[in-house]
């Protein structure tokens, strides 16, 4: 693990994606989404259907996240990463289909791992208890996608130096791995 620190845009190229190295430091630039697993359901339905994705997967950053009303003057309120391990059930077929990079909080399974490897992508970890300050590198919040789900409707924000480490690179290095 490296832990250098290193400014990412998104959507991120392959070559960007295979240069991270697990433990590097990244501040995220460009464009993310976020969706828990309500959202991940509504997405895996779309995908029975044959329908479109709300956005295109290629390259792009999903958080983990329902954030939450803004105050006034803000683009959004505290948006602190929900345990990944709930989307873990419908991440596999997610990458499959080209998602590249996922940010959240904790471990993730091994069909998770596997699939990061296998497609070529990273999971990226961002700092629980953390919200109100990630919340400042949002710089816009639209809301894209099941607005009817409220807070975990799926969102696209404009981020500015948004933190965070890379947790599964890959190649399948993983900071949380217990040897």
């Amino acid at each position: 693990m490296t832990g250098q620190r290193i400014k990412i845009t998104t959507p991120m190229s392959d070559e960007a994606i295979i240069s991270l190295r697990a433990g590097d430091v990244v501040s995220l630039c460009g464009v993310i989404y976020t969706a828990r697993d309500a959202a991940h359901a509504k997405l895996m339905e779309m995908v029975s259907r044959g329908e479109d994705m709300p956005f295109h997967f290629e390259g792009a950053a999903v958080y983990y996240a329902g954030p939450t009303p803004p105050r006034p003057g803000r683009p959004i309120g505290s948006a602190g990463p929900t345990t990944s391990g709930r989307m873990d059930a419908y991440s596999p077929a997610l990458i499959k289909m080209g998602l590249k990079v996922m940010i959240g909080k904790g471990f993730r399974n091994k069909p998770v791992h596997e699939a990061i490897i296998e497609y070529g992508g990273l999971y990226l970890a961002a700092t629980g208890g953390a919200g109100a300050l990630i919340a400042r590198a949002v710089k816009s919040s639209e809301v894209i996608a099941f607005p009817e789900l409220g807070t975990e409707a799926i969102r696209r924000l404009e981020v500015e130096d948004f933190p965070a480490i890379v947790a599964i690179d890959s190649r399948g290095a993983d900071i949380y791995a217990r040897e």
